[in-house]
């Protein structure tokens, strides 16, 4: 005969904690108790009410009877026992009165059951998806629990945010940096319509991201439960890939399908999780799934009469010059050296800022409304562009009018909004090892390097001049961005928001080695803070492109109160990001837009708190600039100190 499992006591109060005739919840042994003090006498109860899972520890003793504080159903408080000879009583626990306090007998704890849930947790970890951001809530608790269950193992690191917009946006921030997804966590309704914005600015800037939503219970969903709409509806064309988690769904194979999604369609992929799916027994035999066998190599070869059409142009070209966009980051080793073979200078669009040192001989820094004189004269005088990983949007000044060639490993960018005179669909770095073979010896290029030089120390002295400005009412952006020149590291990840301050970082802000996080097609203010929360969660990995490096977040004062509370994740995961706030009181920029069109400046003044006060009462580093000349120590203070660290810098709204 089988001998019965022994009893484990537990001490949940002391014997003075719980006055007479009241009750109290008690969580110990993974589980919670609904404790009651009643006629003299203690009693331990399941703390879930039987009818709608009510928290019987928070009722109240009424006329002898224990009271749910949901619907208002009556218990015996010492039994259980449902009154009306009714069998829907509260199971009770043994309890033992001790000389140092009152004990509750517990059933040994049984082993974890393998869920649904874990087994598709798996299979995202098995994939490489190992930051999840996010927020825990009633509808997603079966998936929350496996991914407690992955990071105690040591597989995945979990935030918990303060709005789950600031998690799609640390996502996409992480996406666009490594080229791998991270996952965003809501539950149903608000919380999955929050991931909305963030996830647009992953689509659209082709950003790879998993988003994980929880569901009402399947039984209940159709009619319009509490926080039930339809999530894939509402995802809509954000999300490239949608699916959800059905009792009879392959589990590990939708995670399979939504992973190889996210990484070879760039972008974002839905997993709809219904509260009671994830926390189903797992079938015994169930094997999670990985991205063996599933992935193929993304090296693609150009076709050959492309390469020859553009080996054509270029070999008569005396000066090329190549535009580089978000879409080469990964490549830019070999753009370099392709650019350097044939002689061409380099300019860049907003988004590929950074992705060539300004320091480079052939470097022209930044095209279009965000940049700088030398990539507009450079792309002026040009006779041949080589557009390399951008899109030709209105924002990227790029023009139309001369000769170009356009490669992309997207075929449907090639000539999306005109006609390419060589349109050149491929793998970047393939596709110029492919021109370097076929132009070996017929390059008649001229040496640009002394155009580019000089048009550099033309703009460096109109910039030297526009440090001098000042009217008294704060720094000027000049300052600002020329500060940041000298005192940001070398190789920091630096994300930007948008506005006025961040117009000021293409125009001044000289990168070395710097990689740089934005949202460009969205143009989505308040994305710089979650952004480098994403990003700081990148350094925090094995991966020796991010290791270890600082992380620098630009914004103005509206940008970062979008999402100001996410200082306070910063501080409790002790993130070591350095946030530089330009403060001028106003939407900048939509003012400045009013005066363009003619308006009158309306509701653009803000009323802010002291920010610098406000990093200190969170507990990060608070440090308010007044003067140009407290830059510079200021940001040497922020950059160095250990953890979050604010600089708020009271900017002129008008010299930027």
């Amino acid at each position: 005969m089988a001998s019965k499992p022994e009893t484990v006591w537990r001490k949940v109060l002391e014997l003075d904690e719980l006055p007479e005739g009241q009750v109290k919840p008690v969580t110990c042994s993974h589980r919670t108790l609904c404790m009651v003090h009643h006629d003299d006498t203690f009693a331990a109860l399941d703390n879930r009410c039987p009818h709608q899972g009510g928290p019987l520890g928070e009722g109240s003793i009424e006329k002898g009877m224990l009271r749910c504080p949901w619907h208002g159903w009556d218990f015996d408080p010492l039994t259980g026992r449902s009154p009306g000879g009714y069998d829907d009583g509260i199971d009770t626990f043994p309890i033992e009165i001790r000389d140092d306090g009152v004990y509750v007998g517990f059933p040994p704890e049984e082993e974890h059951t393998r869920t649904v849930g874990d087994l598709m947790i798996e299979t995202m970890v098995n994939w490489g998806v190992v930051r999840v951001f996010g927020m825990v809530g009633h509808s997603n608790l079966g998936v929350a629990d496996a991914l407690r269950i992955q990071e105690e193992a040591g597989r995945l690191t979990y935030y918990g945010i303060r709005h789950e917009g600031a998690a799609a946006f640390a996502c996409s921030a992480y996406g666009k940096l490594t080229g791998r997804p991270a996952a965003c966590l809501g539950i149903a309704g608000p919380g999955a319509t929050n991931l909305l914005t963030g996830l647009w600015d992953a689509n659209v800037d082709r950003s790879p991201v998993l988003a994980l939503t929880g569901q009402v219970d399947t039984q209940v969903l159709g009619p319009g439960a509490f926080q039930e709409i339809d999530l894939q509806a509402a995802f809509g064309k954000v999300a490239q890939w949608s699916q959800t988690a059905q009792h009879d769904s392959k589990h590990a194979e939708l995670v399979n399908l939504a992973c190889k999604s996210a990484l070879l369609n760039r972008g974002v992929s839905h997993l709809i999780f219904p509260d009671e799916v994830p926390k189903a027994a797992a079938d015994e035999d169930a094997a999670a799934g990985s991205p063996r066998g599933r992935v193929t190599a993304l090296e693609i070869a150009p076709p050959q009469s492309a390469v020859a059409d553009a080996v054509e142009l270029l070999g008569k070209s005396e000066r090329p010059v190549m535009i580089v966009g978000h879409g080469a980051r990964f490549q830019m080793d070999a753009v370099i050296a392709f650019a350097e073979s044939i002689g061409s200078p380099v300019v860049t669009t907003f988004k590929g800022k950074g992705a060539i040192p300004d320091s480079h001989p052939l470097a022209g820094g930044v095209l279009g409304r965000s940049g700088t004189p030398i990539a507009s004269w450079l792309m002026n005088e040009s006779d041949c562009l080589l557009v390399l990983g951008a899109s030709f949007s209105n924002h990227t000044g790029i023009t139309p009018k001369k000769p170009t060639i356009q490669v992309d490993f997207d075929a449907m960018t090639l000539g999306k909004f005109h006609a390419i005179d060589v349109p050149v669909w491929g793998e970047i770095g393939v596709t110029l090892a492919a021109f370097a073979r076929a132009l070996d010896g017929k390059i008649q290029t001229s040496d640009q390097t002394g155009d580019v030089a000089e048009r550099w120390r033309i703009w460096r002295e109109e910039k030297k001049r526009r440090e001098l400005d000042d009217r008294g009412n704060g720094v000027n952006s000049a300052s600002i961005f020329a500060a940041l020149t000298r005192k940001v590291p070398q190789d920091a990840i630096i994300a930007v928001d948008v506005g006025n301050n961040t117009y000021s970082f293409g125009r001044y802000f000289e990168c070395r080695r710097q990689a740089v996080l934005m949202s460009g097609y969205l143009g989505s203010i308040g994305f710089s803070f979650p952004a480098a929360m994403g990003a700081w969660a990148a350094t925090q990995e094995d991966d020796p492109r991010f290791r270890g490096r600082k992380v620098v977040s630009i914004s103005g004062d509206g940008g970062f109160g979008q999402y100001l509370g996410e200082l306070t994740t910063a501080v409790k995961y002790g993130m070591n990001i350095t946030h530089v706030l330009l403060n001028n009181c106003e939407l900048g920029k939509i003012s400045k837009e009013q005066r363009a069109g003619n308006w009158d400046v309306w509701q653009t003044s803000l009323h802010n708190p002291d920010f610098a006060a406000y990093a200190a009462l969170c507990g990060a580093l608070g440090i308010r600039v007044e003067k140009s000349d407290e830059l510079d120590d200021a940001l040497e203070r922020a950059l160095a100190h250990e953890g979050p660290s604010l600089v708020e810098i009271v900017a002129d709204v008008e010299l930027v």
